[in-house]
């Protein structure tokens, strides 16, 4: 198949799985069209089979604002004509959805080409960006209009429906795990450099926006270092990243925090780390907890979004309320304290990473895209 892909180029999970998924397709023999602003983050080494396509925006002084969607709806339009798509997977309704339906609609009307859309919904172009009134009407439309539309969780999916008056069904696919990449590595090493006392190693990675709750890590933190000796390895960056660091003096365990910024190799951390927290307010799948996993870090971690359905409470970590610092510390010593109980849930939690593994979901995605296309491409 030739397919093209609309993401973000970011370090969000959206944009990793976007490019994680291209690569793996390409690998298995698909020609993958990139199609965004920037070249994606992960998209880092060279295949016959992956192509890039930057979409330029016009500097017109009339905007006050850059008309993104237009142009990446007529970049859609080239790619698609002159490089023969198969179909279109776009990531994020918004404006990527919006954009693909303007595309599709011009191919057939223009030049009578039919193009297939799917569209995968990740999580905050749902359950935050979408729900804005100003956006609603657009995003139910462009999920309506999609010839076939993904979730990474039941619960997005479930959300979805209720937030919108959604008339098109919802293909639940769970975001994945490359093992070859994300697993436990020998970094004695480093682990001795960070934590010379044979400390416990606690580690968070986000992008530190309000959502993913960065001051209840630092104050979890604080409860564990009270009982425990312990280090806490902080890697991202973002808004909340200040007020973190200013708590991590207020109480006083600033010299056990280190604030590593944004990493690439974040499976080398993960890798000396003995427990992550994931103390979020929403998370739709939680992708970030999936790599820790993978890599045998048992996940201490708020009980919303999609959590549940891959933190299994009491086996790969512990569920918590969102808010309740005092049951996850609770919790974190309960795994920290004893050597053995900590490698059973580090086994625990890389036995349930590996249900998520690449080879288990990438052919979810090409039995989909097959079926759209049959649907969608009538017999001539």
């Amino acid at each position: 198949m030739k397919i093209g892909i609309v993401c973000y180029p970011t370090f969000g999970g959206s944009g990793v799985v976007a490019t994680e998924l291209g690569k793996a397709l390409a690998a298995n023999g698909h020609e993958i069209h990139f199609i965004t602003y920037r070249q994606p983050a992960r998209l880092d080494f060279f295949s016959e089979n992956l192509y890039y396509h930057e979409v330029a925006v016009s500097q017109y002084p009339l905007f006050d604002f850059l008309p993104y969607e237009s142009a990446l709806a007529s970049k859609l339009v080239d790619v698609v004509r002159f490089e023969k798509l198969d179909l279109i997977h776009v990531h994020y309704a918004i404006p990527h959805a919006s954009a693909a339906f303007m595309a599709k609609q011009i191919l057939l009307t223009t030049y009578g080409i039919t193009i297939p859309v799917v569209t995968t919904l990740h999580g905050t172009d749902i359950t935050l960006v979408g729900k804005d009134k100003s956006f609603s009407p657009v995003v139910t439309f462009s999920i309506n209009q999609s010839d076939g539309v993904t979730a990474v969780s039941q619960n997005l999916k479930d959300q979805t429906l209720g937030y919108f008056d959604i008339t098109r069904d919802i293909k639940v696919i769970p975001n994945f795990i490359d093992l070859d990449r994300f697993s436990n590595k020998d970094r004695s090493h480093f682990k001795k450099a960070i934590a010379p006392g044979n400390e416990r190693i606690l580690v968070h990675t986000s992008n530190f926006r309000k959502v993913k709750n960065t001051e209840d890590v630092i104050r979890i933190f604080k409860k564990v270092h009270d009982v425990i000796p312990s280090k806490l390895l902080m890697v991202g960056d973002g808004p909340e990243r200040r007020n973190a660091e200013e708590l991590s003096r207020e109480l006083n365990v600033c010299q056990d925090i280190r604030f590593l910024g944004k990493q690439d190799a974040v499976e080398e951390i993960l890798s000396v780390s003995d427990l992550f927290l994931m103390p979020s307010s929403s998370e739709s799948f939680g992708l970030a907890a999936l790599e820790a996993m993978a890599c045998q870090v048992p996940v201490i971690s708020s009980n919303t979004g999609g959590l549940p359905e891959l933190n299994k409470n009491g086996v790969t970590g512990f569920l918590s309320a969102v808010g309740d610092v005092d049951d996850m510390a609770k919790n974190a010593i309960y795994i920290l304290e004893d050597g053995e109980r900590l490698q059973k849930f580090k086994e625990a939690a890389l036995n349930h990473a590996k249900e998520f593994q690449l080879s288990n979901i990438m052919p979810l995605y090409e039995q989909y895209y097959q079926k759209v296309i049959n649907q969608t491409i009538k017999p001539q």
